[in-house]
Parts: C-alpha cells; sequence; structure tokens
C-alpha cells in the first residue's frame, strides 16, 4: 500500500518514525512498539499486531515472551505499573477518545507516567486506530509466516521507518 501511494507513505512513515523509532526522553522504542502492538490487536489487525509485535520484540533485547503477556494480559504482565497505566488509556482511546476520564489520566500520572508520554501513548494509539483501518480497509496482503514477520521487525528495529522493505527470502 506505501509503494501504491508514495505521496501518501511519505508523511504516515515520518509520523511512525517520529512516534515510535525517533529517540524519546522516557519511553523506549520497545514501550512504543508495544502501545502500537496492544492497539493492533485490540483492532483485531492481524499485520499490525504481527509487525509491530515482532519489531518491539527486536527493541525489546529479543523478547518476544514480554510481548506475547502484554497481549494476553496486561495486568499480569511483567511491565512496570506506569506502561500498565498508558496501555489503560491506549485502550480507552481505541474505544474512542472521549473514553480516556481525568481519573485515567491521574491514574497514570500517579504511576510515574509524565504528560509527555500521557500524550505519545494517546497519540500512538489514535495513530495505530487510523494504521490499522487503512492496512484492514484495503485488504491488504498479510503474509502468515512468524519467520517474516520476525526478520522485517529485526530490519525496522534496527533502520527505522524511513527505509525501503527488503525482500525477504525465507528458507523452508
Amino acid at each position: 500500500m506505501f509503494i501504491y501511494r508514495p505521496e501518501t507513505a511519505a508523511p504516515l512513515n515520518a509520523l511512525v518514525q517520529a512516534m515510535l523509532h525517533n529517540p524519546h526522553p522516557t519511553l523506549s522504542a520497545g514501550e512504543r512498539e508495544l502501545i502500537a502492538t496492544y492497539v493492533s490487536r485490540l483492532n483485531t489487525c492481524f499485520y499490525c499486531c504481527n509487525i509491530h509485535g515482532a519489531i518491539a520484540k527486536h527493541q525489546l533485547g529479543n523478547n518476544g515472551e514480554i510481548v506475547e503477556q502484554v497481549l494476553a494480559d496486561p495486568e499480569t504482565a511483567p511491565i512496570s505499573q506506569k506502561m500498565r497505566a498508558l496501555l489503560k488509556i491506549a485502550a480507552k482511546v481505541q474505544k474512542g477518545g472521549k473514553n480516556v476520564l481525568p481519573v485515567d489520566i491521574e491514574l497514570a500520572r500517579s504511576e510515574g507516567a509524565t504528560d509527555l508520554e500521557i500524550h505519545d501513548a494517546v497519540l500512538i494509539a489514535a495513530a495505530f486506530c487510523m494504521y490499522n483501518r487503512y492496512v484492514d480497509g484495503l485488504a491488504t496482503w498479510q503474509p502468515d509466516n512468524p519467520e517474516l514477520y520476525d526478520k522485517m521487525g529485526e530490519q525496522r528495529a534496527r533502520e527505522g521507518y524511513l527505509t525501503p522493505p527488503f525482500k525477504a527470502v525465507i528458507s523452508h
């Protein structure tokens, strides 16, 4: 889909680069990828959940288990209380921005989240609702090979979103 419309791909890739890959004062790239992965799962976007989950895995020291645990249940996953609170906000944004209440923001702050972290969690969640609908709305081809997602995720974790995708060769 990005090859089809490069004039829209450029700003979409620039936004995801800024949200997920560029340096952030306090949230790691892996944590930001986890938010994108979690929202994509809530939106049942197979492609985005798998590719961003693979990127998160590589950004989190090749730890795919934590990604799976967050997707299964953020409440029991081995993440910080702050990350739990940010994921709760992201889940509310996924249902609709007005679902986020002052009590949700106060909870996140009480768990150590800064206003910048709250802002960025909301932005990632909102943007991924759009990205997920874009991917699924075009009935985009979605590989069904975990090894391919892992290879693509490794590349994106290393290079970010502004380089062309490589042609993956999967051996069987």
